[in-house]
């Protein structure tokens, strides 16, 4: 009888979940049809082109298209994973996105916390806008102040080690130097930008809750430590496990326009070396097939960094 009930119980609360969803649905219809624009948007541009991944397993002739080229299997990542450069190009792809994150991951989040604790609307609002402001420009822009900055015969940061009693290093074609060169120059770039996201989540952070703390006798960083990063928290995780999933793309753009031969050792990247073997030798095929690993893994990093979020901390994007 109990078990009978029970089942009842669980069908009435159905039916009250979908009548509700219903009434939602129907009182704001007018939001949803605002959808379709966007979902049209992503249909045609991020999924219709899909289609061509099935490339991987062909090799593709450019005057056959896809239905005449030849059906290979797993031919393409066999000669991937047996190719020499790859085990090079992924150490370097892993090393640098690393390095990434540990310095360049957690400076939005200091910046964020530091700005939040300047009272004199003026000075914030023009260091604000000093730091945000290199993100509008292009790495084609950046990437011509940082080749200038650094020459070895007229560069500034040159100038000033020959002035120190110093040799002149060329840091675009020094193996040495180049990954560092990466991550200064995301850094300069984009840190600032980043910030924007944890200064919003700040702000959101209810300010009774600072007014409790200021009552205990919290100075402003016991605040900082027991009010505001647990306030940030789920947008630190949210972003974090996002930039997992970006683990093997390193900044493709930046270092296509800041390398050279001299330092594929430790520059060429996944995304570099399809646009070599793809544009460079038009092997479509194989070029498709490293994206179409890097894809995947980017993919597993990203649903096991939110299992693991959940497990540890009960907080997950989805």
């Amino acid at each position: 009888m109990d078990l009978i009930k029970t089942e009842k119980k669980s069908r009435q609360i159905n039916t009250v979940r979908k009548e509700d969803q219903s009434k939602i649905f129907k009182k704001n219809f007018d939001l949803y049809l605002l959808l379709i624009p966007g979902i049209i948007f992503i249909f045609i541009f991020k999924y219709l082109p899909m289609y061509g991944i099935v490339i991987a397993f062909q090799n593709f002739n450019i005057f056959d298209g896809i239905r005449g080229s030849e059906w290979v299997g797993l031919a393409q990542f066999q000669k991937l994973f047996h190719s020499p450069q790859f085990y090079q190009v992924f150490r370097n792809t892993l090393l640098i996105s690393i390095y990434k994150i540990i310095f360049l991951f957690p400076l939005p989040i200091f910046i964020a916390l530091v700005l939040n604790e300047i009272r004199v609307m003026f000075y914030k609002r023009t260091v604000q806008t000093i730091i945000y402001l290199p993100h509008f420009l292009s790495w084609v822009i950046v990437s011509g102040l940082v080749i200038n900055v650094l020459s070895p015969s007229t560069g500034i940061v040159n100038n000033l080690i020959i002035a120190c009693g110093g040799k002149p290093i060329s840091f675009l074609m020094d193996n040495h130097w180049f990954r560092t060169v990466l991550v200064a120059s995301e850094g300069w770039k984009e840190v600032g930008y980043s910030a924007i996201i944890y200064i919003a989540a700040i702000a959101g952070i209810d300010q009774e809750q600072y007014e409790a703390a200021k009552v205990d006798g919290a100075g402003r960083i016991q605040q900082i430590i027991h009010v505001t990063l647990p306030g940030i928290g789920s947008i630190i995780l949210l972003m974090f496990i996002l930039r997992l999933g970006g683990v093997l793309q390193a900044g493709t753009e930046q270092i296509l326009l800041l390398y050279n031969s001299v330092v594929y050792e430790t520059g060429d990247v996944i995304g570099t070396y399809v646009y070599r073997m793809g544009i460079g030798q038009m092997d479509y095929s194989f070029s498709t097939a490293v994206g179409l690993f890097e894809s995947v893994i980017g993919f597993i990093l990203v649903i096991s960094g939110n299992y693991l979020s959940r497990k540890a901390s009960g907080r997950s994007i989805w």
